[in-house]
């Protein structure tokens, strides 16, 4: 094929396939468009995948093993890795794989209802100022300001002293202040679109402020929402592990990855694989958390639609 054949101008036939091509193309709504640039995202999709795992391990793991999280067998005890003890045992001869995933599984939940809790209040409550307005928007986020200002620490040492030590006790002091850091980004959002003229125009149309807050504003806000949700939840995994570990989670015999680092940390000179595993887990999650929020935020972004 010569120069002349390569470079020929199209016949109308072509033109016209070439046209109606075009024109019955499939659109892409905004969300084709994350999913797409969501799969471009290779950090992003490692994340994903391995909170797969991750969660699909918590919940068939302790299954996969013939002991339970509390079962002592102390002639076994601090036993390496092997055939029998995937992860070994600790000083009870508990088996570590199976307390290692029973561990996960209360990380995940304590994380997961947490930042729903916070997902819910936050939003709600970040929207509603906005939408509001004047003196009642200074008020509510005067009353956030003064809540952000108290260590979640102190708010989990007092409810302690009022109700006990437990999950329950960390979910709640967890979502007591950690809704306000969604409030305020949602709070930025809503005031940044209630200018909108599809905005004015539900207004003049007659709209609620509920119908507008929950059908215009609120699904408008999704992008940075779910952006804040995923470092939401590695922050309470972290938090419910710090707790834990200071001894103020979840008590024994319940296995969590923090009272498994604390109690795997003394014996780290002689005994490593006890601190190592649930070590590992815990910095897995956070990792997987984090690279998925570090790529939605930048798939979310504004400046990035096309």
């Amino acid at each position: 094929m010569d120069a002349s054949e390569l470079f020929a101008p199209l016949s109308k036939e072509e033109k016209l396939k070439r046209e109606e091509a075009s024109l019955y193309a499939p659109s892409l709504t905004y969300w084709n468009l994350v999913f797409l640039r969501l799969k471009q995202n290779k950090l992003a999709l490692f994340g994903l995948v391995t909170l797969f795992v991750l969660i699909v391990m918590a919940l068939i793991g302790p299954l996969l093993s013939p002991y339970t999280y509390y079962q002592t067998q102390l002639p076994l005890k601090n036993m390496p890795p092997n055939a029998t003890f995937w992860f070994g045992t600790d000083e009870l001869g508990r088996d570590l794989f199976t307390r290692c995933w029973w561990g996960m599984r209360i990380s995940l939940f304590v994380g997961m209802t947490a930042s729903l809790l916070d997902l819910i209040f936050g939003v709600l409550f970040g929207a509603t100022a906005a939408l509001r307005g004047g003196k009642i928007e200074e008020w509510m986020m005067r009353f956030a300001d003064i809540l952000y200002s108290i260590p979640y620490l102190l708010v989990v040492i007092l409810l302690m002293v009022v109700i006990g030590s437990g999950l329950e006790t960390i979910i709640l002091a967890l979502a007591l202040t950690g809704w306000i850091n969604m409030a305020r980004i949602v709070r930025a959002q809503v005031l940044q679109t209630k200018q909108q003229e599809f905005v004015t125009a539900a207004f003049a149309l007659g709209a609620s402020k509920k119908r507008i807050l929950l059908q215009h504003l609120i699904p408008n806000a999704m992008g940075p929402i779910l952006v804040t949700l995923t470092f939401t939840i590695p922050s309470a995994i972290f938090a419910e592990a710090f707790l834990s570990f200071l001894g103020l989670g979840v008590q024994a015999p319940v296995a969590s990855l923090g009272t498994m680092a604390n109690d795997g940390l003394a014996a780290l000179r002689y005994y490593p694989w006890r601190l190592f595993f649930p070590a590992t887990l815990i910095s897995l999650t956070m990792l997987s958390f984090n690279v998925v929020g570090d790529g939605l935020r930048d798939i979310l972004d504004p400046r990035l639609k096309s």
